[in-house]
């Protein structure tokens, strides 16, 4: 059975090609049952160094799409996993045992990982900056995000929902001008329409800490992953809060970026075994 060649994979250019022939995948079948995880992989362990474009490339390829037409959730879930994998591969001092391998040793994600990230979040107005920052990271890497931070909290009235829930589209045309943040029609007017739903949420449960906290019984969900190759990028959790959240009107919720968002601020603690942050924050669980 003759077996369909690499050059009528979608996307696909020559030398990237080549470099999946010189670590053994040769044709579309061999890239399928490979999978987009493991070619990546292979390809740093050979010394290439693959870009993101290449993983979106390989991921719409194999079902027959161009790149572009990736949804927003897809391309976090590529974001989440290319970056992952770097981080395995990359030995830097802050990506010694004693720290997940993630954060690098930017200064900016070592302060994030040490200070923030999976320390439970209650605060109303912290979870809606989550909300916002994670919705603005849909295709793109959270570094991104939080070199924009600050930005964002001086476009969108310091996280507070109810001011940003009264943007107009004098404002949307305004805040496409600031380089601040991330310049996107769509995403800009999703956190104005979030804030909005944030509100409603909150009248209608008492506050979205206790909604959101619901999905996982109140408390922190305490993993024990060993490497950073098993950590989920959904879970039946963060399917159910993705579900919610679009049922009440937010967007940019997919159940990649409700899982974010839940270990961001606390809801799991998925710090490795090997980092000291989670013995530290599973004893204040």
């Amino acid at each position: 059975m003759t077996r369909a060649p690499l050059a009528n994979l979608p996307n696909l250019g020559p030398r990237s090609a080549a470099w999946l022939s010189e670590i053994g995948i040769d044709d579309i079948d061999t890239l399928r049952r490979v999978g987009v995880a493991e070619t990546f992989r292979r390809l740093l362990a050979a010394g290439r160094k693959p870009s993101l474009n290449l993983a979106y490339a390989i991921s719409a390829g194999l079902d027959g799409r161009h790149w572009r037409d990736l949804s927003a959730d897809e391309r976090s879930a590529l974001v989440l996993m290319v970056d992952g994998l770097r981080r395995e591969r990359v030995e830097s001092p802050a990506a010694q045992p004693g720290r997940c391998g993630w954060c690098g040793d930017d200064p900016l994600y070592v302060r994030y990982h040490d200070d923030e990230w999976g320390v439970p979040v209650h605060d109303e107005r912290k979870l809606f900056e989550f909300i916002v920052l994670e919705g603005a990271q849909a295709g793109l890497s959270w570094i991104t995000i939080l070199r924009k931070r600050d930005g964002y909290r001086r476009a969108f009235a310091d996280f507070d929902p109810a001011a940003v829930a009264d943007f107009t589209e004098t404002d949307v045309d305004a805040l496409l001008q600031d380089a601040g943040i991330v310049r996107n029609r769509a995403k800009i007017r999703a956190t104005i329409g979030n804030a909005q739903a944030f509100l409603e949420l909150q009248a209608r449960n008492g506050s979205f800490d206790r909604f959101v906290w619901d999905f996982v019984d109140g408390r922190p969900r305490v993993n024990r992953w060993r490497t950073l190759a098993e950590v989920p990028a959904t879970t039946p959790a963060s399917d159910a809060m993705s579900k919610a959240l679009k049922a009440a009107g937010f967007r940019f919720v997919g159940s990649t970026i409700c899982y974010a968002h839940m270990q961001a601020t606390g809801m799991v603690n998925d710090h490795l075994l090997s980092c000291f942050r989670h013995a530290e924050l599973a004893g204040s669980a």
